[in-house]
């Protein structure tokens, strides 16, 4: 069997439309694996690999200060002495070269005394933390295709959470669990079979569990958007495995090369702690990707994916988004969002936005908030029906993206070209000025999601 037949045959197992006649089992794993098709095809495009490696400078900018913050709050709780273990046991792939980079790490948040700052450099300490918070939405929100930010007020709030809250919580879990593990009846329990063996199996599986928690508790708080904790937890199931088995394989065969040392000399621990960066930031934005396909199965499908649309394409998207709406609206329906525009026309969110973004610039159509519904941004026609034209709708999709140093006139071309051009709008004109957006709303009404 040769791969383009392998290829086929596992597409078309994929992506088979009657799913009735199979099992229950069946369908979830059909399911599972168009979650997983769809990941890999946002990793394949390079802007999920892009982001990644954009978040390791990042980081090695704003590691330090980050950690001088919390262990500031931490000393406030009596638990900032488990920030070395916590970093050794987060840099333990690493093997013997975590020791020197963990030392190092506390030396520089030793010596950085946050009372010493001054009120401008604590300012400016908490701006390098809080733009590496902002960083990591973003790239969060481009794994869940979402374009709208957090206001400065919920950024800050959401952030300083984060930032003060979190790792209080994270190293208070981690000292009750070494605590744990030294009380004597603990001890005692574990000479007892088959109490013993249970406690060293549940020992073991206590920091995959805290990793998978972790995991959902980021993928549900970092995104501009409500997460359903069971596709939070499908990503941090996956990403958890990912980690696994990376740290698995970096510890095996990465740092243990002497490649590395050969080629970098001192730097080599540097540049296998940022290789240990940049596939930690992956793992996470892969399952960020995982938990949003699992969100929204719809968005599998590969007309959901990202495209470029041809002109014709955007035409006819143009044509039907102005029709859809209008007709809601001449019946007296609940106007549509971007994403039931999108389910309706089984295409991608970011499709429909691009045209509604042209044809709102055009005052053709208008946003209007609708209160108490989950999606609260709705559109309807910024005119009367009949003050519309078809004209009007592709002449707004054809000026799309144009920018204000360039426009269509200021390019030299022949008297030819220009003739033709200008023919070209003229037949448009007059062809689709006398057709109103009235005329082709009497249709019947298709059904939005």
């Amino acid at each position: 069997m040769n791969i383009a037949l392998l290829k086929r045959t596992i597409t078309g197992f994929i992506w088979q439309k009657d799913l009735a006649a199979f099992p229950a089992w069946k369908v979830a794993l059909i399911k599972l694996l168009r979650v997983f098709y769809a990941t890999a095809l946002d990793l394949k495009d390079g802007q999920i690999t892009l982001r990644a490696t954009s978040l390791v400078y990042t980081t090695l900018l704003s590691l330090v200060p980050l950690l001088a913050v919390s262990f500031s709050v931490l000393k406030g709780f009596g638990v900032h002495n488990q920030l070395e273990p916590a970093l050794l046991n987060l840099l333990s792939p690493l093997g013997d070269k975590s020791l020197p980079i963990v030392n190092q790490i506390i030396s520089f948040v030793d010596n950085m005394k946050v009372g010493a700052l001054g009120t401008f450099g604590l300012l400016m300490l908490l701006y390098t933390v809080l733009s590496l918070v902002k960083k990591i939405e973003n790239a969060f929100n481009f794994a869940w295709k979402i374009t709208s930010s957090r206001n400065l007020i919920q950024r800050y709030s959401n952030y300083l959470t984060v930032i003060l809250v979190g790792p209080v919580l994270i190293f208070t879990a981690i000292g009750i669990k070494a605590s744990v593990n030294n009380l004597t009846i603990v001890n005692d329990i574990l000479a007892i079979e088959p109490f013993g063996s249970l406690i060293l199996l549940a020992g073991k599986l206590v920091p995959t569990l805290l990793t998978l928690a972790v995991f959902s508790f980021i993928y549900m708080l970092v995104p501009n958007t409500k997460v359903n904790l069971r596709s939070a937890v499908t990503g941090a199931v996956t990403a958890t495995v990912l980690w696994k088995i990376t740290s698995w394989i970096f510890t095996a065969f990465i740092v243990d090369s002497t490649k590395y040392t050969a080629i970098y000399s001192s730097f080599a621990i540097l540049i296998i702690f940022m290789l240990w960066v940049y596939t930690t930031w992956f793992i996470v934005l892969t399952g960020a990707c995982v938990a949003f396909f699992h969100q929204h199965p719809e968005r599998t499908s590969s007309h959901q994916q990202p495209l470029r649309l041809s002109c014709r394409l955007r035409e006819k998207l143009a044509l039907t988004v102005m029709q859809l709406t209008a007709s809601r609206f001449y019946h007296n329906q609940a106007p549509c969002s971007a994403l039931q525009l999108a389910r309706t026309l089984d295409i991608s969110e970011q499709a429909i936005l691009l045209v509604i973004d042209a044809l709102e610039k055009n005052g053709l159509l208008a946003k209007i908030c609708i209160q108490g519904k989950a999606v609260n941004n709705a559109y309807i026609p910024a005119q009367a029906l009949e003050n519309i034209s078809i004209y009007h709708i592709l002449n707004a999709i054809r000026m799309a993206e144009e920018t204000s140093s360039l426009h269509p006139e200021e390019i030299n071309s022949n008297s030819r070209v220009e003739d033709l051009t200008e023919k070209i709008a003229q037949s448009l004109k007059a062809t689709l000025s006398e057709i109103s957006l009235q005329d082709i709303v009497r249709e019947p009404l298709r059904k939005a999601d």
